[in-house]
């Protein structure tokens, strides 16, 4: 996967959750704690979260904050670390990148090659997350970060910052 360093892939591999930062309105940071399954294809990379079925403020997944968010500022960055208390072994990688909302096959939602990209991130999120195998995922739109930009820190090492061609 070009832009990934090996260390940086293993984080993301073994990390459970990330953070997910957008913009609000005003400027102002707005981070959200999701799952996250990154594609292993060729090509651009490419990572995917749910909106899934958990509770949230409001039940349409499109209203929520970080979708109006990313709506209408789609700059976005996904932050994963590993926290330790030997700080040798501290780490952490974000991706930055363009996010959009990815809708559901459906007869007025999404485009077919859209529709089949949505498809593949669910599986993608069910495999990694049993517990969404019980969550209505293909009735829900996923959000799809397109990354630009990895930057990636380790204790044992110098903060890393790479560009990604375009593709």
């Amino acid at each position: 996967m070009t832009g990934l360093t090996p260390a940086a892939r293993a984080l993301l591999d073994e990390a459970r959750r990330a953070v997910l930062g957008t913009l609000t309105a005003e400027g102002r940071a707005r981070l959200v704690p999701v799952c996250f399954w990154l594609a292993a294809e060729a090509g651009p990379l490419r990572v995917y979260t749910a909106l899934d079925e958990k509770p949230k403020q409001d039940p349409d997944p499109r209203r929520l904050a970080r979708v109006r968010d990313l709506l209408a500022r789609p700059a976005v960055t996904l932050l994963v670390d590993r926290w330790e208390e030997d700080w040798r072994r501290l780490t952490w990688v974000r991706l930055d990148g363009t996010a959009r909302l990815l809708e559901p096959a459906g007869p007025d939602r999404a485009e077919p090659a859209r529709a089949a990209e949505h498809a593949t991130a669910v599986a993608g999120l069910r495999a990694r997350y049993p517990q969404y195998r019980a969550h209505d995922l293909a009735a829900r739109p996923v959000i799809a970060l397109s990354v630009e930009r990895v930057v990636s820190w380790a204790a044992a090492s110098r903060i890393a910052a790479t560009p990604l061609a375009p593709g």
